[in-house]
């Protein structure tokens, strides 16, 4: 749980603007997002839900975890929060074409919640999928999305771990491809490694009933191979990734496209396999 006498949530901490995306949100990234689900996702969370429950998912994007989950706790109150106002378009257009009527979309700071409206002590559940990674102090931003949370509520997070993530066959280009995307992330103020970091982290941020775990998104048939390299080869070439290798000077439009390439041809190998590993937690506040 986390200490009573903690009052450094009020602590200075990077402004919303000083938050990078590393990303984007170009339609090879929102593929990609909008593949997420509850239970490819949030699995680890999953039997801790009851129908009722209000619930905060932090980071939301595009909304197919949030509709799940909101499907999930109904008819509790589930809010979806972003940064990036325009992604939270397609999150709406996602909950009224399955006329879900328990979420609403908001766009916020995880350093500010209550700017957003949200106030403190308001939510059972306070989810964020993917999101610590990229912001330039996760122990902080832990903090704040805890004091959203009620007493003996759940603060669940989960995120990917770059270097842990591994592929067959070895192909040089994408040994290429993850220095760039360490070099671009960390220039950022994110960490690509989270994962292995998300213990630690709830500790730091003052939580003591913490449950840590970890999972592992697999793509290795035909099919699911196709999808994520051509995913990853369009975004290293059009995506704002690919914007920041160009204008950080640390890739050329050739050295793109040669990585681009990479990721097509490990997709066609008959024996392709890429596991990306996330870890998570599950904190009681």
């Amino acid at each position: 749980m986390i200490r009573e006498d903690d009052s450094v949530y009020k602590m200075e901490v990077p402004a919303r603007g000083n938050i990078h995306y590393t990303h984007g949100h170009h339609e090879s990234v929102l593929r990609s997002h909008s593949w997420r689900t509850a239970r490819n996702s949030a699995g680890y969370l999953l039997p801790h839900l009851e129908s009722g429950m209000n619930l905060l998912d932090v980071g939301c994007g595009p909304g197919t975890i949030t509709a799940d989950l909101a499907e999930l706790v109904a008819p509790g109150h589930v809010v979806g929060l972003d940064f990036a106002g325009e992604v939270l378009e397609a999150a709406q257009r996602e909950v009224d074409r399955r006329k879900i009527g328990n979420v609403e979309f908001i766009a916020g700071d995880i350093y500010d919640l209550q700017a957003a409206g949200i106030e403190q002590g308001t939510f059972d559940v306070v989810h964020a999928h993917q999101v610590l990674q990229h912001v330039p102090d996760p122990v902080e931003a832990l903090r704040a999305i805890g004091a959203a949370c009620k007493r003996g509520g759940i603060v669940a997070a989960r995120d990917s771990d770059y270097h842990a993530s591994t592929w067959f066959p070895a192909v040089p280009g994408l040994d290429r491809w993850m220095e760039l995307y360490q070099a671009i992330a960390r220039a950022n103020g994110g960490e690509p490694d989270a994962g292995r970091r998300m213990l630690s982290w709830a500790r730091s941020a003052g939580f003591q009933d913490i449950i840590p775990s970890g999972s592992c998104w697999c793509f290795a048939t035909p099919e699911t191979r196709e999808w994520w390299g051509g995913l990853w080869a369009d975004r290293v070439t059009k995506s704002a990734f690919a914007t920041q290798a160009r204008t950080s000077g640390l890739a050329t439009d050739v050295d793109l496209a040669e990585i681009a390439a990479a990721w097509r041809t490990w997709a066609a190998s008959p024996d392709g396999w890429y596991v990306v590993v996330s870890g998570e937690i599950l904190c009681r506040t």
